[in-house]
């Protein structure tokens, strides 16, 4: 399939998803940009903004099977993995599948649930594949996992620690909708009656070639040692006290890598990796006493961060925009 296709099709994702969630284009763009990076997807923010219509907008535009799992504390790892049961005509412990087994699983208020069944959904983000009672059972190609949390009202939650937020390729935030939007919202085009009407312009196979071509995007050299002083910035940063890990480093260019293709280029700017680098990183640092009590966040952080680094000559020595303008 050539590329401008792939691009077109890329496009038509989004613009199909917009039509059920409005006034949200970055958000869309970022988290599409996740999936085509094959990672998945933590969305913080407050009830009502629209967090579960945006996964199950990608999913029927992309023709997924998609399942959602509302978590609770009373929800078990066989809930989410699935089970094995004894089968007396034939003598053999037959596989259940749980809810994971899908393309597009959506974790609500994944921070309500106890910490053995997050680490179970997190094993699976990680492994790409269930195991249970020692047999191995692969999930559906491609994965994805869009899971939620609301940071206010945590009271009595169990929040996850920073080893499994690093599971997450991106976090991010959707926020209230602007004057228009609302406006527009109220008028009832939006939320779950835009979703519904929602026609598939891709399915599992066409998202999976997607992927594939992002892989091949190219990275120059100099984009790769801007990425790597990025994330070597966080760790000496007087402000935080943990720094992004080298799973953050990998996550950084294989974003880098989607944003470019959804601007319809081969070959990624520093600019690309800049743009995402806040969404890969905020989650992933841990913010010293001093910032915390200076009530610091940590996208000011990271955006001070990214202005320090100058950003070099990108591909096949051409100067990046920001240079240029610069200049």
């Amino acid at each position: 399939m050539e590329s401008s296709t792939q691009y077109q099709q890329a496009i038509a994702v989004i613009n199909e998803v917009k039509k059920a969630v409005t006034g949200k284009d970055g958000c869309i763009c970022k988290a599409f940009a996740a999936i085509l990076a094959g990672g998945h997807i933590l969305i913080e923010d407050v009830p009502g903004v629209g967090k579960t219509t945006l996964a199950i907008a990608f999913s029927r535009v992309m023709g997924l099977e998609n399942h959602r799992v509302q978590f609770t504390p009373d929800v078990m790892p066989a809930d989410i993995l699935g089970f094995s049961m004894y089968q007396r005509e034939t003598g053999d412990f037959i596989y259940h599948p749980g809810t994971i087994m899908c393309n597009l699983f959506l974790a609500d208020e994944i921070n309500r649930t106890s910490p053995k069944t997050q680490s179970a959904l997190l094993e699976v983000m990680e492994e790409g594949k269930v195991t249970v009672d020692g047999v191995s059972h692969a999930v559906p190609e491609p994965f994805i996992v869009m899971a939620t949390q609301n940071p206010k009202g945590s009271a009595g939650t169990q929040l996850l620690p920073e080893s499994q937020l690093d599971r997450f390729m991106i976090c991010m935030s959707m926020g209230y909708p602007d004057l228009e939007s609302e406006i527009a919202i109220a008028r009832g085009k939006s939320a779950a009656k835009g979703a519904a009407k929602l026609h598939p312009v891709l399915d599992a196979a066409g998202l999976s070639e997607l992927q594939s071509a992002v892989e091949n995007i190219f990275v120059h050299d100099g984009v790769f040692a801007y990425v790597a002083q990025l994330v070597k910035g966080t760790r000496e940063n007087g402000c935080i006290e943990l720094g992004i890990s080298p799973r953050g480093t990998i996550a950084c260019v294989r974003m880098a890598r989607a944003w470019a293709f959804l601007h319809g280029r081969s070959y990624v700017l520093p600019e690309d990796a800049a743009e995402i680098f806040t969404d890969i990183g905020k989650h992933r640092i841990v913010l010293n006493t001093r910032a915390r009590v200076a009530h610091v966040t940590e996208e000011a952080v990271l955006q001070e961060l990214l202005g320090s680094i100058k950003q070099p000559a990108s591909y096949m020595g051409k100067v990046s925009e920001k240079e240029k303008r610069r200049g």
